[in-house]
């Protein structure tokens, strides 16, 4: 019977039979730097730092005339008085009351303080996200007449 040389799959391909390889396993780091540089076909000079990016650096765009127009964008639908004579904005902070007369214990899961809560912060994030892309979208001209 010939003797065989053997391997582990997973040690790169190092044998079991005692004798080295003629290649060494390459490892890398983060910490080192490659001596080759790689050459990346997207990489535009100049943007950021010289890598590249998909989106902008700012890509929120946050600006504070959206969320004061939104506000009071929200604020003012909801305080009109269409539920029962009283507004959802009226409705939620009336129930913010009324939960914290007893302020240690927690509103219950049957509390009317749940519906107005999310109502009222869906209408206003909705308010806010179509603020935004109107807002941004006019001042960046997405829109042509």
């Amino acid at each position: 019977m010939a003797a065989t040389m053997s391997t582990v799959l997973g040690l790169a391909s190092s044998s079991l039979s005692g004798f080295s390889s003629p290649k060494k396993p390459c490892l890398s780091s983060g910490f080192l730097r490659s001596p080759v540089t790689a050459r990346n076909p997207l990489r535009v000079a100049q943007a950021s730092g010289g890598r590249f990016t998909c989106f902008q650096r700012d890509w929120l765009r946050r600006d504070l005339n959206v969320i004061g127009f939104g506000l009071i964008g929200w604020l003012a639908p909801s305080s009109i008085p269409a539920i029962n004579g009283k507004s959802l904005t009226g409705l939620f902070f009336e129930s913010i009351g009324t939960e914290l007369a007893h302020f240690p214990t927690p509103p219950a899961l049957t509390s009317q303080f749940w519906l107005w809560l999310v109502c009222w912060h869906l209408g206003l994030f909705i308010c806010l996200t179509f603020g935004q892309i109107g807002f941004k979208g006019r001042t960046e001209d997405y829109f042509q007449k």
